[in-house]
């Protein structure tokens, strides 16, 4: 009789490690909360007064910050799920990332506000979204 090894199976294609996603994901996310909120800084100088009817007040600039930085959170979770579990979590990544930023561009136009802000809450999306997801696109093809 002889004795033969059973190669353990190859986990790595399976389990990867989504720290340094996190780590890209997290400076993307600084990245994009800074440039929203001094874009909107930019925009509330020039006029824009970011007032919604459907709440009554204003915008405060730090919310664009807490705002920018909860969907970034978002949006890493998401990359991360696609490392884990995709075939190919770059490409999934960018189709869902641009979906989803296609429909959060829908509520800046039915709130009732006045074109400046729509125009202004609009830039603001795409601004974020002009930030986060080719850092999280390239991120997930280096892994």
């Amino acid at each position: 009789m002889t004795d033969t090894e059973t190669p353990l199976p190859d986990r790595t294609s399976r389990t990867r490690c989504p720290r340094g996603l996190t780590g890209t994901g997290l400076i993307a996310a600084l990245a994009a909360m800074t440039a929203t909120t001094l874009a909107a800084a930019l925009a509330q100088a020039a006029g824009v007064a970011f007032e919604v009817p459907d709440g009554g007040d204003a915008i405060p600039l730090p919310g664009f910050a807490v705002v920018t930085g909860l969907f970034c959170a978002v949006g890493v979770v998401i990359a991360a799920v696609l490392l884990r579990w995709s075939a190919r979590p770059a490409e999934r990544f960018m189709w869902t990332a641009i979906s989803l930023t296609a429909v959060s561009l829908v509520p800046p136009l039915l709130a009732g506000a006045d074109t400046a802000t729509v125009v202004a809450l609009l830039g603001l999306h795409l601004v974020a979204a002009a930030v986060m997801i080719p850092a999280l696109v390239r991120a997930l093809r280096t892994r």
